[in-house]
């Protein structure tokens, strides 16, 4: 065989060779890709994402999307041959699989934690619409959350309304670690509460709850810590003066807060937020309405533009990295309170887009 072709032929050999390790070799890597976007003030399977009942609402027009980000599961064994493409592809990003998945997390935790952070920031995205309106929204501290075999367990139950601890009133949920953790590990932390059941019937007759009882609980060493703990979980719960229900599956995380909240602000008033122009946005929200950062802000760009929208609510904490690779004919605008957005969205409305908050790469 002349030496020429028995060079290509082992060239072609160790060419395939190395196609073929390159698709079997595993590498510890996970992929993000621009996800769907979703109008708030829009449908979805023929449902409005927004429904609100027992308050007047007003004809709405334009978009307010929010962005989401698709990833690789969990158990997804990305191999180098795809590592490559999608490092070198505009349209998605590879990142360390630990990234995504933190400690060995599982896709069905993942997926759970996701659920539960959509879930709260739902809330969140409500209680500071409507506190932005001025409309009075109740709050109050209940358990949460029950750990298994704690002492607190079968004596403290999920949404019971916690009043005091050890006499002194709970304010914030915070108030009740700080309480409990001023006893030594076995002494005796008695709590106020409202049982959930009771809270619940007050709540579905539309009265406050009334009826507290005490219950006293023996503190028990923290795991790793030399603290008092009893095995709860506090939050708040929030009763609202009429009902708003969010209409959106197999979505999870944080950071579509600040557009459902918008989306709730435009129903309420009258006039048009987006005067009939394409907005996207992403950004996690607080009761107070402030808005906060969020994973994934390039591929959140790539989905806004690809769905047709000009401008994008950016988290003032993301501004840096979205305004180093932002997509041709989007347009950022910083922003860091619901506020902010509100008066962002009059400048567009209006055509008043030299005055917007820019974000800067520098």
């Amino acid at each position: 065989m002349p030496r020429r072709t028995a060079t290509m032929l082992a060239s072609t050999l160790i060419l395939i060779a190395l196609l073929c390790a390159g698709v079997l070799i595993p590498v510890p890597y996970s992929e993000m890709s621009p996800g769907p976007t979703v109008n708030t003030l829009g449908k979805v399977a023929g449902d409005p994402v927004l429904q609100i009942s027992g308050h007047r609402t007003y004809k709405t027009s334009g978009n307010l999307n929010m962005t989401t980000v698709r990833v690789t599961g969990a158990d997804y064994n990305m191999n180098l041959v795809e590592a490559v493409y999608g490092w070198l592809a505009h349209d998605s990003v590879v990142v360390p699989h630990d990234t995504l998945y933190p400690g060995g997390k599982t896709e069905e935790q993942s997926t759970q934690e996701n659920a539960e952070e959509f879930s709260q920031s739902q809330e969140s995205a409500k209680v500071a619409a409507l506190t932005e309106l001025g409309i009075p929204v109740t709050s109050r501290v209940v358990v949460s959350t029950v750990i298994k075999d704690s002492p607190a367990q079968g004596k403290l139950h999920a949404g019971d309304v916690i009043k005091a601890v050890d006499g002194t009133a709970v304010e914030q949920p915070e108030d009740v670690a700080k309480f409990v953790t001023k006893h030594k590990p076995g002494e005796n932390v008695t709590f106020t509460v409202i049982p959930a059941k009771t809270a619940a019937a007050a709540e579905k007759a539309g009265k406050q709850p009334e009826g507290t009882e005490k219950i006293t609980i023996t503190t028990k060493r923290a795991p790793k810590e030399n603290r008092a703990i009893v095995g709860i979980q506090a939050g708040t719960d929030h009763t609202f003066p009429f009902e708003i229900d969010i209409k959106l599956a197999d979505v999870g995380g944080p950071s579509a807060g600040l557009m459902f909240s918008l989306g709730i602000v435009d129903k309420l008033t009258p006039g048009q937020l987006t005067g009939g122009k394409f907005i996207a946005g992403t950004g996690t929200i607080d009761d107070q309405g402030k808005v906060g950062p969020i994973g994934g802000i390039n591929m959140k760009l790539v989905g806004a533009r690809n769905a047709g929208a000009r401008y994008f609510l950016t988290p003032g904490d993301n501004c840096k990295a979205a305004a180093s690779d932002t997509p041709g004919g989007l347009t950022l605008v910083k922003v860091k309170t619901i506020d902010d957005a509100k008066k962002s969205l009059e400048k567009i409305r209006v055509g008043d887009t030299a005055g917007l908050p820019s974000c800067s790469a520098g």
